[in-house]
């Protein structure tokens, strides 16, 4: 290492914690680095659905989300495996946008605020030495006073910290897919259609196209050999509607981008002494469709926090711990949400009945999605 390799703060991995972390920081005047392992623009598995909690604080960043004129999001339509559905508004609403377009735009963003955004780069290890962090990677070592892993669901970092999560045996492990697509479908409406073991989202975003992104038990995949294809006709289908959907939609990619190994399960912060923030930090189950936003909110409360220890108003425990006490107190109840609900969907029995049960009473639909979204920030 030489001192051109020394940064105030690092970030593992350029998606919307990292991205946004990295630009409220340099323009505090600090030294940034990005590892991202991609080149953007790219796509990533997401459902390209944000809430309106979050626009101001884009805008703030620099995005001219006046300027793309983004389809507005103001009603859910919700169906079950037969096909009942139900309707209701969204307290706040949404706006649609893809991943591709929004992740790209916020690296030019950060690269002209001064970081240091090195693409095609895999960070292989981070050590906690002597009050900095040693950080190895595919572009050489690099150190930092502070670290944030905003790497999204998991990491070989993960396994080599033995985060708890990792050491968990889940009961169920999903896979998640998603296509951009053409369809004749609302345009103010995001969509979630249950079929056996699985949900799908769909929604708007830019260009006249929309993301068609599901939720799969793992077992579906294996007993379709592994064919996603397959899958798709003889799981998805059985859903009336989204079979309809299916049959009508043009895809507009030679194949869908996809996850695996996805974990709802419980994680920490803060590991090592390295924030983690994002889907790093707890992954809030997609139906809720507010991961986007929690993952900018959580790089609002971490930057202000890594601000006061850098200008040395507070210690590094403090700085650690306000993040991870903010942190708990702005999420941890949605993320507790999500995964009660997450129980009803997928379930051929169980989200019948939830629909069922919700359809006279269309505003206990809208507690619930206020529990797992918050006020704008």
């Amino acid at each position: 290492m030489n001192a051109n390799d020394s940064y105030d703060l690092a970030i593992v991995g350029g998606g919307l914690a990292g991205l946004s972390l990295s630009i409220q920081l340099a323009r505090a005047g600090w030294k940034v680095v990005v590892f991202e392992k991609e080149f953007y623009p790219f796509h990533k598995v997401c459902g390209e659905y944000i809430s309106m909690e979050s626009r101001e604080f884009l805008t703030g960043l620099g995005l001219p989300l006046n300027e793309w004129k983004l389809p507005v999001i103001e009603k859910l339509f919700v169906t079950s495996p037969n096909g009942e559905s139900i309707r209701a508004s969204l307290p706040l609403g949404g706006f649609g946008v893809s991943r591709y377009k929004l992740d790209a735009a916020l690296a030019d963003i950060a690269r002209e605020t001064g970081v240091i955004l090195l693409e095609h780069t895999k960070v292989h290890g981070i050590q906690w030495e002597d009050g900095k962090h040693r950080i190895q990677t595919t572009n050489g070592t690099f150190a930092a006073t502070v670290t944030a892993a905003c790497y999204g669901k998991k990491s070989n970092l993960d396994v080599k910290w033995k985060r708890s999560f990792v050491l968990d045996n889940p009961v169920t492990n999903y896979v998640g897919v998603k296509y951009h697509v053409l369809a004749d479908l609302p345009d103010s409406e995001i969509a979630l259609h249950n079929f056996p073991g699985g949900y799908c989202g769909i929604s708007k975003i830019e260009a006249n196209r929309y993301c068609f992104c599901y939720l799969t038990e793992s077992e579906n995949l294996k007993n379709n050999k592994q064919s996603i294809s397959d899958m798709e006709k003889n799981i998805l289908k059985q859903n009336p509607v989204l079979r309809k959907i299916l049959n009508e939609m043009t895809v507009l990619s030679e194949a869908p981008v996809t996850i695996a190994q996805i974990s709802f399960s419980k994680k920490t912060q803060v590991e090592n002494h390295v924030f983690c923030i994002g889907d790093a930090a707890g992954m809030i189950t997609p139906l809720c469709g507010n991961g986007m936003s929690m993952a900018l909110h959580a790089s609002k409360i971490a930057a202000e926090s890594i601000a006061l220890f850098f200008s040395g108003r507070i210690s590094r425990e403090k700085m650690e711990k306000s993040y991870q006490k903010n942190w708990n107190r702005l999420f941890a109840g949605r993320l507790r949400t999500g995964r009660i609900i997450q129980r009803f969907f997928g379930n051929r029995f169980w989200s019948v009945a939830l629909i069922r049960f919700l359809k006279p009473f269309p505003f206990l639909v809208r507690v619930l999605i206020r529990k797992t979204h918050g006020a704008p920030f």
